[in-house]
This record gives C-alpha cells, structure tokens and sequence, in this order.
C-alpha cells in the first residue's frame, strides 16, 4: 500500500442484541490489522462489558468514534457479533446508519431469518454471514460456530454442576464414599465433546450418544462411555461428517430407547440443534417423569424449540421435581474468552478477503461464495434465495453453488469437531 493511500477503515461498535456481552474484536487482534494496512474506529464502551475497556484498544493503536454513527460513516467494513438476523429486532436501528458499498461481517442468522438480508442488498451492503462458512480446512480458523460451541458445552456443565443438588466427583471422606454424578450428553458436536470434557474433569461419570456410530471413538477418547442403541444408523451421516436430520420414526424409536439412559443419570445435556429448523424432541414429558428428584436437563437447542419437550427458550422450569434450562446465548456468559476466540476467528476471515491494503473480493473462492449473502444490491447466496423463494442467478445449466447439503448437521450450533476445535482431556 503506498503513503498516500488511506488505510482500510474497520468499524467496531458495541452490541445491541439483548443479552450480548461480547465484542466482535479485542485490542490483542489489532496488532495483526495494524501491519496489513488497516485501522479500527470504536464505538465507545464497545468491549467494556466483555473486559476490554476502551484505553486498551487505544493502546493497540484503535481511534474512538464520537458515536455509533461516527463508527458507521467512517468504516468501510463493520464487525460485528450478532448482525442482521441474529439481532433482528435491535438490528434494525443500524440500516439507516449503513452506507452503499459498506461491508459487513458477522453471525447473522441466515438460514432463520433469510428476509433480514432484503434491506441490507436494497441498500448495497455486502454482507457475509460467518454461519455460512464451509467445512474445509482452511477455513476452520475462522469457525464462529465451533469456537462458540466450545464455549457453550463448557459452560453448560457448569450451570448443571451449580444447580445439582450434589456434588460431581466421588470423594472419600470421613463422614463416608459420595458417589460420582452421572452425566449423559446427546450430540457429539463440539459442544458435546467440550460437555463430555469438562463434566469428565470434573470427576462425573459420563455417557453420551450420537446417532454417528463414527464418533465413538472421539467420545471414549474424553472419558466417556458412547451409547449405542439398536438402530439403523447406516445413512445418518453425510458427507464431511455431519448427522443428517432423521425422520420422525427415527427419532420415535431412539425415545423409546433412550428413556432407561436418561432415567439412570443425574445430568442430561442435549446438542442437537439444527438452524434453520425445529430442533427434534430427543427427550419427552414422560422421560423427565422418570428422573430422579433434582436431576438437571441442560437444553443448548432451547433457541430452537428445544431437545426436551418441555423446555422453554431463555427460560428455567422446573417439572416433577427436575430443573430444565434452556439457555439461548451461553458464550454471552462468558463474554472475555468468547470474545477473544470470536475475534481471532473473524479477523482471519476479514484478513484473508483483504489484498494490498483494500476488500478484493474472490467470487471463486468457496469461502466467499458460501458466506457472501449480499453484494451488489441483491442477496446472492443461494441457499438464502431459496428461502426468499427468488429465482436462482445461475443459469438453468450451471453446476450448483457448493455443497448445498441436503440434510444438516444434529449437533449444537450445526458443529463437527476438527483437529482443532476438538476438546482435549488434561493429561
């Protein structure tokens, strides 16, 4: 980039989505933006909730705006955390701030809320939708959903641990042997496998089930004991590793045999969240009847109509005598790390679109062509035309856009492990 060439401007501004807490960059990422050739403008009190105070950013070399609509006139990208339809109602305010040919890079939403992206193409934004990205290897160290995952299998356990009437690991005492908690974990995602590692730390007993046979290994690998049930499980998995959506006769039968699993542990954590989609019912009215008095059901599909029927969004119940949790935005909780491993994540995307000091955009690039929505003034995405019911922009003989999968992943927040997201035990 020459002397006399403005830096690319980047803008950060504070999260409106009720209940968030993170930020989409920390200052430590600045250092890396610096030396590419770009510079960060701040809405003031941005990372504050999430422990990063604004001198922090300065310090990093960051500019603090005057307002939100300074951040928004001055950048020519905006960052965020939850944009357009992760942030539907409180997002909404900030289309009058975006500017034509503005881009914007965040968690959005899409497949939910596919109609959220009409007014950003009417306005020219470019958006890309950090959901969307593609299971490849170059692109998992810009993987929102497994970094946030992580984040929520972890603190799962630590809201069942709070809320248990007893405690998690066998301890020899005086006053006698106390038993070890027992957890059971449905969906080996991620966020299933970061739950089945730290329940384990913790000293539980823990089992868990996924209707991928291939997942045993890595289950027994944390500690725990996979589950497997008698069921036709050939065609549950599709290509990358993913569990397919199953039918409802599926999902019948694996009730039935589930049932016994979840009466005998005192933990049940449930992952198998599908955007876009109802989440299925893994555990019934009936299943919760059968729990010991003051078992815990931990819901991280709660969002999406829940994994147990009786679970209710951003809410706790208690039922015969069982407490189910239904948390809708865990990593929020926990908004220092989250927002570190957040930052890291959308920085790397936001690096790899930036060529000599400005955005050139790679419309081969699969990354680019599976998590740009909008550009040019019309939603481009062709999973996200679809869902608007608009014609396709490909002529009738080109070949498909890639991997339009035709089944979705069963695990929390759409997640397969890789090498590196995968939860390692201590030692």
């Amino acid at each position: 980039m020459s002397e006399d060439t403005n830096p690319l401007m980047i803008g950060v501004p504070r999260e409106t989505c009720p209940g968030e807490r993170r930020v989409a960059l920390v200052p430590a990422t600045l250092t890396a933006l610096k030396k590419a050739g770009i510079d960060v403008i701040l809405e003031p009190g941005a990372g504050q909730e999430a422990g990063f105070p604004d001198e922090a950013y300065v310090e990093k070399g960051a500019t603090l705006a005057a307002d939100r609509a300074d951040v928004f006139a001055k950048a020519s990208v905006i960052l965020q955390v939850s944009a357009a339809g992760a942030n539907a109602a409180a997002g909404a305010d900030d289309l009058a701030l975006f500017r034509e040919g503005q881009t914007l890079i965040a968690s959005c939403d899409p497949l939910s809320e596919p109609k959220a992206f009409v007014p950003l193409a009417e306005r020219n934004v470019r958006t890309f939708a950090l959901e969307l990205l593609p299971r490849i290897t170059r692109a998992q160290s810009m993987d929102v959903l497994s970094s946030m995952a992580t984040v929520a299998g972890y603190k799962a356990v630590m809201l069942a641990a709070d809320h248990l009437p007893r405690m998690f690991p066998m301890m020899m005492t005086a006053a006698g042997t106390i038993a070890p908690a027992r957890v059971f974990v449905i969906g080996a995602g991620v966020a299933g496998l970061q739950a089945i590692a730290t329940a384990k730390r913790l000293g539980a007993v823990v089992q868990a089930y996924d209707v991928r046979p291939a997942v045993k290994e890595q289950v027994e690998s944390l500690g725990g004991k996979f589950v497997e049930f008698d069921l036709k499980t050939e065609n549950a998995e599709q290509s990358g590793g993913y569990a397919k959506a199953m039918d409802e006769e599926f999902y019948r039968k694996q009730r039935e045999m589930m049932a016994k699993v979840v009466a005998d542990n005192d933990v049940v954590i449930t992952t198998a969240a599908i955007p876009g989609r109802t989440s299925p019912v893994l555990v019934t009215a009936e299943m919760v009847t059968g729990m010991r008095p003051g078992s815990i059901i931990v819901d991280l599909a709660a969002e999406r109509g829940g994994n147990c029927e009786l679970t209710q969004a951003d809410k706790t119940v208690v039922e015969s005598e069982v407490t189910i949790m239904g948390p809708v935005n865990l990593p929020a909780t926990i908004p220092y790390h989250a927002s570190e491993m957040y930052s890291k994540n959308i920085s790397t995307m936001l690096l790899s679109l930036i060529k000599e000091g400005s955005i050139e955009i790679d419309y081969d690039d699969e990354i680019v062509k599976d998590t740009l929505v909008t550009d040019e003034g019309q939603v481009v995405q062709p999973r996200i035309r679809e869902l608007l019911e608009l014609e396709p922009l490909n002529p009738p003989d080109s070949p498909p856009a890639a991997d339009e999968a035709e089944s979705v992943p069963e695990t929390a927040e759409d997640e397969k492990p890789s090498e590196s997201t995968e939860p390692k035990t201590d030692g």
